[in-house]
Parts: C-alpha cells; structure tokens; sequence
C-alpha cells in the first residue's frame, strides 16, 4: 500500500502520542510541501501554570519536516533529523498552529549539496502562533539528509 497525504494524516491523528497531547494533523498537502497542524488547550496538555505544555508543543513540530522530505526525495535518500532547539516566546492559550513549508530552493539545496553523497544538514524553522497570530515559539531544525549509496 502506499503511504498518501490522506493516508499519513489519518495515522497520525489516530496515533497514541498525537491522540494524547491533543495534537491534530490538519492538511498535508498532495505534493507533501506543506503541512498544518494544531493543537487545542485540553485539561490533559496543560501544564503546572495552565498553559500548554511544552513538550506537547515541540511534538506537534517533531516529525513534519523528515517526513515531508522522506516523501519528496523518494527512497534514494536517507533523511533523518539531527537536532532540534525550541525558544518559548510566550505562554500558549488556546488554540496553536503550525505550518511546515518546503520550497523549491530548499529541494535545489538538497540535491546540490547531496549529489556526489555527502551528507547535508540543511536548517528550518518553524513557528507555533495562536489563533491571534502572536508568536508563541520557534523552533528550530537540522535535518541529515544523504544521497543513498547506488547499487552496483
């Protein structure tokens, strides 16, 4: 069977961690470039001040980009993420959002950089806003992607 926007949406708003922080896939897109998500302040996401919880916001960020790319770039290449930082800006209340985008230079950047088979860290950064649109955190990504050694 192979794994579709609708498809990989459905699974992830049916998987236990996302089920459990309240965390909903709203639209991928069917070239997989972009992606939304949110997630609603619940009595189960708050944390010890009422406001959402952090971890809860850095797993509605964690696997988007990977898997976008993964389904990009196809099975001739290797993508993982490296590391992540998270920069709180303000208390989350309410309903969050996110929206991962992934555009024509960042695909151009990747198969330069990945042609010969070195590794390439490229870095996003990906915003969670309120329904205000205020800032609420940033974070931000290196992805290890590399070209698949080709099969003699």
């Amino acid at each position: 069977m192979k794994l579709t926007p609708r498809l990989l949406k459905w699974i992830l708003n049916i998987y236990g961690p996302y089920l459990g922080a309240g965390i909903r896939v709203d639209r991928i897109s069917a070239d997989w470039r972009e992606v939304q998500v949110s997630m609603k302040l619940r009595w189960y996401n708050r944390n010890a001040v009422g406001s959402h919880f952090g971890g809860s916001l850095y797993s509605m960020v964690d696997p988007h980009l990977m898997l976008m790319l993964m389904n990009i770039l196809g099975k001739g290449y290797i993508v993982w993420d490296k590391s992540a930082a998270i920069d709180f800006v303000r208390p989350g209340r309410g309903r969050v959002m996110a929206t991962f985008s992934i555009t024509d230079d960042d695909l151009q950047a990747i198969r330069e950089n990945t042609e010969n088979g070195e590794k390439y860290l490229p870095k996003f950064t990906v915003r969670i806003e309120d329904e205000k649109g205020e800032l609420i955190a940033t974070i931000k990504k290196i992805l290890y992607i590399r070209r698949k050694a080709k099969k003699s």
